[in-house]
């Protein structure tokens, strides 16, 4: 196939090379495309050098069956057009797309067939958040209709991108150092903090990551389900962790949450409080699945269950499912 990703440079762009070269991606040519700025880069996949070419309105695009899209929603919008019209399928991984009607939000696990029917030939890619809270919903669902969930969410530095990742290390060392960090990334000093603040708040209270964790879900699972997000930036480095409290229809046993996890597509189950095994950012991050944890009944809510989940939020939590819905369309022959 004939492959192109866009922001090649970023910290998704990377992560895309790296998952493609992993899974073994049918990949025939490769097309690297960036700012002006990361024009005349070059890395290596496969063994063989790529440079980065400029983004620019033009024919680019021509003979492309897949383009991997994460250089933030204004790009997105600005150049669909181009990336389209000669019929590459768009996986874009902004938010520029999700909640349009007549555009698929997709995560493989849980609606993978919405990706088919695309007619503007573009896929969006789910915020990260959603992502890995929907994968692990879906093995609850199957049990009983979810009705309502609450969710903190413990957000990694890599959710704003490389230079923020990079952004907290240097804040540890200066600190240490006596010096005053540096903050540009974020509101406050992320180093030895915490911050109840991520995207811009909206007229309601809340932000509109946490606005986001509530319309895409619903959207992803085509349920009337009520999402209420408190999104919290921690001084991890890789990796977002969530708290869920999911309400059922019906009673869910611990026993049964456990096995519905233990058995569901991109889960893995590390749940012995006993013996404290239980997910964390720092064994999670790099890793490929969603894990679920500390998996207990909700002691205020007969109908409720609780639990913990952590996942890579550049690699499920972006990179990968996008690699995984192109996956899925060659599976069927729909690309």
């Amino acid at each position: 196939m004939k492959v192109a990703i866009v922001g090649a440079s970023g910290a998704v762009g990377q992560e895309f090379l790296r998952v493609l070269e992993k899974r073994d991606f049918p990949i025939s040519e490769l097309l690297l495309f960036g700012s002006a700025r990361s024009a005349g880069k070059s890395y290596t996949f496969r063994g063989k050098d790529y440079t980065v070419k400029e983004l620019r309105h033009g024919d680019d695009f021509k003979g492309v069956q897949i383009a991997f899209t994460s250089a933030g929603a204004s790009i997105s919008k600005e150049f669909a057009e181009d990336i389209t019209k000669f019929g590459a399928v768009m996986i874009d991984n902004s938010s520029a797309f999700r909640m349009e009607s007549d555009i698929p939000l997709v995560v493989p696990e849980v609606n993978a067939a919405d990706a088919k029917n695309r007619p503007r030939g573009i896929i969006a890619n789910p915020n990260c958040t959603t992502i890995q809270m929907v994968v692990a919903l879906k093995a609850i669902e199957g049990i009983s209709h979810i009705k309502r969930v609450h969710v903190s969410t413990y957000q990694a530095a890599s959710g704003a991108g490389a230079a923020a990742m990079d952004e907290l290390a240097t804040q540890y060392k200066q600190i240490i150092d006596g010096e005053e960090p540096t903050v540009s990334k974020f509101a406050y000093q992320l180093a030895y903090n915490l911050i109840p603040h991520i995207d811009v708040f909206t007229d309601n209270g809340y932000t509109k990551e946490e606005m986001k964790m509530y319309h895409e879900t619903r959207k992803i699972m085509h349920s009337d389900i009520e999402v209420s997000a408190m999104c919290v930036r921690v001084p991890a480095l890789r990796a977002h962790s969530e708290s869920i409290w999911a309400e059922t229809e019906k009673p869910v046993s611990v026993e049964e949450a456990r096995a519905a996890f233990a058995k569901a597509k991109g889960i893995v189950l590390q749940d012995n409080p006993a013996e404290k095994v239980y997910p964390m950012p720092l064994f999670v991050a790099g890793k490929d699945p969603v894990y679920v944890g500390r998996i207990k009944k909700d002691i205020s809510n007969p109908n409720g269950i609780s639990f913990w989940c952590v996942g890579d939020q550049i690699k499920k939590g972006a990179a990968l499912n996008a690699v995984q819905i192109a996956e899925y369309l060659i599976k069927e022959k729909d690309i």
